[in-house]
């Protein structure tokens, strides 16, 4: 969708004033955008309206994966819209959800170990080592890596590589296993929380105090606190020395 107005016209020509223009592609269209800008801002320099596929739009939710090539260069490449800098002559386009099977299952009724992954993602089997899903990674996250421990039967080390995955699904989009990793390491992480971690000796007393209603009281006047109130509150908390 275009964006219409007399303000929203004059904010443009501010910005095409300060810094050159050059031509981009959204979707198979040619615009004249800003150099400088993130993918995210170009689309909405350009008149998009961003409903879906924005998140957090400065950080790593994951929503906003993108595919693009650039001028000259016959790799396809992968980012994050809110992260990755607008080229010129850049062709892309968003893929905010890439379409993967999940496996439906219940945690509890499952066990540790290789044969779970055979059952339920066996297509993890078949990595042929490419390195393309690391390559996309927009958080650098060694994901062959996790693969490799997994298809080794190391959960452990598989819930620890994968640790910082933000389930973009840029991973999938470019393996020719067709694997869906980030779903693969989610349940590796799954199984290593539930039954390999070391449990805190910690945790259970504090379950069990939720449970006892112990903390309705402060809960219930944290809700109604404005913002600057909580922000003292959470940096003069006391912090446990590990």
């Amino acid at each position: 969708m275009k964006e219409k107005g007399s303000v929203m016209e004059k904010e443009k020509e501010t910005q095409s004033q300060e810094a050159k223009l050059i031509p981009v592609y959204i979707m198979g269209k040619r615009y004249e955008v800003p150099e400088g800008l993130t993918i995210m801002g170009a689309m909405e320099y350009a008149g998009y309206q961003l409903k879906r596929g924005c998140g957090c739009r400065e950080g790593f939710c994951g929503a906003c994966a993108t595919v693009y090539r650039t001028a000259d260069d016959y790799k396809i490449k992968t980012g994050l819209a809110c992260q990755t800098v607008v080229e010129p002559n850049m062709y892309l386009a968003q893929i905010p959800f890439f379409p993967a099977n999940k496996a439906v299952y219940d945690v509890d009724k499952l066990e540790p170990s290789i044969s779970t992954f055979q059952e339920l993602y066996p297509e993890t089997f078949r990595c042929v080592s490419c390195n393309t899903c690391t390559k996309a990674c927009p958080q650098d996250i060694e994901v062959m890596d996790y693969i490799q421990a997994i298809i080794r039967g190391d959960i452990a080390q598989a819930a620890d590589l994968s640790f910082d995955c933000i389930m973009c699904g840029l991973c999938a989009a470019r393996c020719p296993a067709e694997i869906v990793q980030y779903n693969v390491a989610l349940l590796a992480r799954r199984l290593y929380g539930k039954y390999l971690v070391k449990k805190s000796e910690y945790l259970e007393k504090r379950f069990k105090e939720i449970l006892e209603h112990k903390y309705d009281k402060e809960i219930e006047e944290l809700m109604h606190m404005d913002r600057e109130s909580l922000k003292k509150k959470y940096y003069a908390r006391d912090i446990e020395k590990m």
